[in-house]
């Protein structure tokens, strides 16, 4: 299997970069192939711009889709970003491993997808969910974060994790296509004593280590759908 792991996280001895390490260190044993992108030791450039492209279909106005779909197959997108791409491409599984800032992901990982999943490529018309661009690829999400366990739920003080998570799992990688995997998440961190981090170190890898038992999380399939996308009876 070919792993792609994409870390955002802006300090280097984080507990969320152990777990890079531990996902690095679990899947090379497995003889898996591993790639990682570290956001914030390459200098991502987050921003979606014009610059984007070296050359554009319509110079005087930006539809940023429109010329993702058209830069990949004129080859004049960003060197960055294709050779995103062709990593994204090249994986069985993509790990996405952040910590949770402002009930979300970082700003570098959010412009890590903005740029990475191009149109044309991984979704456009109706090539999304269980018919995106990325169909048979699958993905899991690896997050910590400062809250506690309880803090989170139904009636819970911030309300379900699953909540905060949704762009990404359902808005973002089912989206494209990926079968996305329930996330693994690492709470209460920076608070909690080296033995319990000790603990989520041992999760994750036994969790890593029989990631092909799991079962995706359920998103909509096209045929459910009719051709105007209306619920069918």
């Amino acid at each position: 299997m070919n792993v792609l792991i994409v870390h955002a996280h802006p300090e280097p001895q984080s507990f969320t970069a152990a777990l890079r390490d531990q996902a690095i260190e679990t899947f090379t044993a497995q003889g898996h192939q591993v790639q990682v992108s570290d956001l914030y030791a390459m200098n991502w450039n987050p921003v979606a711009s014009a610059d984007d492209f070296v050359s554009r279909e319509n110079p005087d106005y930006l539809v940023y889709a429109l010329e993702q779909r058209l830069g990949v197959k004129s080859q004049s997108i960003a060197a960055d970003i294709q050779q995103e791409l062709d990593k994204l491409l090249w994986a069985d599984l993509l790990v996405l491993n952040f910590p949770i800032f402002w009930f979300s992901a970082p700003a570098m990982l959010k412009g890590w997808i903005d740029r990475v999943l191009v149109s044309g490529v991984c979704y456009g018309g109706k090539r999304f969910y269980d018919q995106g661009g990325l169909v048979g690829k699958k993905a899991l999400v690896t997050v910590t974060l400062g809250g506690r366990e309880h803090m989170f739920g139904d009636g819970a003080i911030h309300g379900p994790l699953q909540d905060m998570l949704r762009p990404i799992l359902r808005g973002t990688l089912a989206y494209v296509g990926f079968e996305v995997l329930e996330p693994f998440v690492a709470w209460h961190v920076p608070y909690i004593s080296d033995e319990a981090r000790k603990d989520f170190l041992r999760s994750y890898r036994q969790r890593l280590a029989h990631l092909s038992d799991d079962q995706p999380l359920e998103f909509p399939r096209l045929a459910q759908f009719d051709e105007a996308l209306y619920p069918l009876a």
